[in-house]
Order: structure tokens, then C-alpha cells, then sequence
């Protein structure tokens, strides 16, 4: 192996380390911080680890007024959402993969000029629509708009996965007597469940972590960002650390669910066996 080899290779290891460091140093400390005793967490100087731990920081925030209810509101809207956006994504990435049509790469870049929309510049006509349709402060309206926003990503995915399921294998499904739809259920729809398992992850911590539509779209029926943002300025420093906690704990609890078929995505199925 050449020098200049060995110095790439070091490089990129030293650029992927700093960036897992980036990422699980503040979660590291956010968790620790969640179940540090309530008295230490104004001790100055601050230790890291501290003396014991304890879950009286989290019984205070799960004590807190609406967290609870704001916390069951956050999983509905992220099912729901997930539920809507597989169940349009899956078909229109499965659309856009197999057939040729006029219009089919303005169609593709649309979807992505869809995100250059900041929800900011659409709260006003989004909250004065919801409000004549019925749907303000419900969760519902709030997964249709979680929808909108994680569908240009689910579609991207799923027609890069479909592009690599054999087209062959639905053809000969076909000439045994399968109609295109019980093909693709059948046969195109299982080996693309990797890519779908990764679409369905970006739309569960898209809609988890979302809060600005949230907040203008609901009053009473905030979700737990929602909730969080509205009353960070008036809680003390536990509650914040134990909210931090909760509002990453359910993202990395649904990745380690789907992990299987992230693996099989990635080319790692073998390894993990």
C-alpha cells in the first residue's frame, strides 16, 4: 500500500469518526443529563457522570401538564403519516420506475421543488384551509401536512429501489395469470421492503421532530414538539433535558426496529449473519 493510500484511508476514518462524535456526543449527554438528579443539574461545576442515577427528572416531566397527552399525539400523527405517505409514495414510486410517460422527468423534479416551499411562507393559507375543511387543530391535518413534507423523499426512494427490482420477475408473474396490481403486491413489493423500510424511517423522524406546523396548525391537540417549543422558555433546565430525551428516543427505538431491512438495503445482510 502507497502512502498516499494509507493517508486517504486515515483521512476518511478520521472524518467519519468526527462526525458519529458530532452526532452522539449531544445525545450522550442529553440522556445522561435525563436521568441525573434533579439537585445536580445545577451544581456548578458540572460532572459528567453523576453521582447516581435517577428517574426523578423524567417522572417530573412525564408529571408535566399535557406532556403525556402531547406524547400519544406525536405517535398517532407519526403512524399516520407513515400509513399515508407508504401508501402514496409506494405506488407512485413504483409508477415512476416502470412506465414512460410525457412529462415523467418534470414530474421527478417536481417533487423536489415541493420542498423549496418553507412551511413559514404557507402557515397563513394552510391554517385558513384547515379551518374551513374542518380539520384545524386535529391530528389528522397535522399528518396530512407531515405527509406533504416527507412524500417528495419517500417517492425518490422508492423509485431508486424499484429501478432495481428485476423487471423480469413481474413479467413472468404476469404470463402465469397475475394481473399487474397482484404483481406488484406479490412480487415487486416484498424485495423492495428494504428501500421501503428506509422511506418509512425518514417519514417517522420527518414527522416526529416537526414542529413549526404543528405548533400553528393545532391549539389543544399539540404534538409533543409542539408542546415542548411552547413552554421551553417558562420550564426549568430538567424539563428541557428529559424533553430532549423523549424527542429522540422514539426515532432510534423505530430505526432499531427496521434495522433488518436497512441491512439488507446496504449490502449487509450477509454480515449480519
Amino acid at each position: 500500500m502507497s502512502y498516499r493510500y494509507l493517508l486517504r484511508k486515515t483521512l476518511i476514518y478520521m472524518a467519519i469518526l468526527a462526525l458519529a462524535l458530532w452526532v452522539l456526543i449531544p445525545i450522550f449527554l442529553i440522556g445522561i443529563s435525563a436521568f441525573t438528579p434533579r439537585q445536580e443539574l445545577y451544581l456548578w461545576p458540572k460532572t459528567i457522570i453523576p453521582s447516581h442515577f435517577s428517574l426523578e427528572t423524567m417522572r417530573f416531566f412525564l408529571g408535566a401538564h399535557g406532556v403525556v397527552r402531547s406524547l400519544l399525539n406525536s405517535v398517532q400523527v407519526a403512524l399516520l403519516t407513515l400509513v399515508f405517505t407508504l401508501a402514496v409514495g409506494a405506488p407512485a414510486g413504483y409508477a415512476v420506475a416502470r412506465f414512460f410517460f410525457r412529462g415523467r422527468e418534470a414530474f421527478r423534479l417536481g417533487i423536489l421543488i415541493t420542498r423549496m416551499f418553507p412551511t413559514a411562507l404557507l402557515a397563513v393559507p394552510l391554517a385558513t384551509t384547515f379551518i374551513r375543511w374542518g380539520l384545524y387543530d386535529t391530528l389528522v391535518g397535522v399528518a396530512l401536512v407531515h405527509t406533504a413534507m416527507a412524500l417528495p423523499f419517500a417517492v425518490i426512494i422508492t423509485t431508486g429501489i424499484f429501478m432495481g427490482v428485476p423487471k423480469d420477475l413481474e413479467e413472468a408473474a404476469m404470463t402465469l395469470g397475475c394481473s399487474r396490481l397482484r404483481a406488484f403486491v406479490q412480487v415487486a413489493l416484498p424485495l423492495a421492503l428494504p428501500g421501503l423500510a428506509a422511506a418509512a424511517m425518514f417519514t417517522f423522524v420527518i414527522s416526529w421532530n416537526e414542529v413549526f406546523a404543528a405548533a400553528i396548525l393545532t391549539v389543544r391537540n399539540r404534538t409533543l414538539p409542539a408542546h415542548i417549543i411552547t413552554t421551553i422558555q417558562a420550564s426549568p433546565l430538567d424539563f428541557r433535558f428529559a424533553g430532549g430525551f423523549f424527542m429522540i428516543l422514539p426515532a432510534l427505538l423505530f430505526m432499531f426496529l427496521i434495522r433488518r431491512y436497512l441491512f439488507h438495503m446496504w449490502g449487509g445482510a450477509t454480515a449480519e449473519r
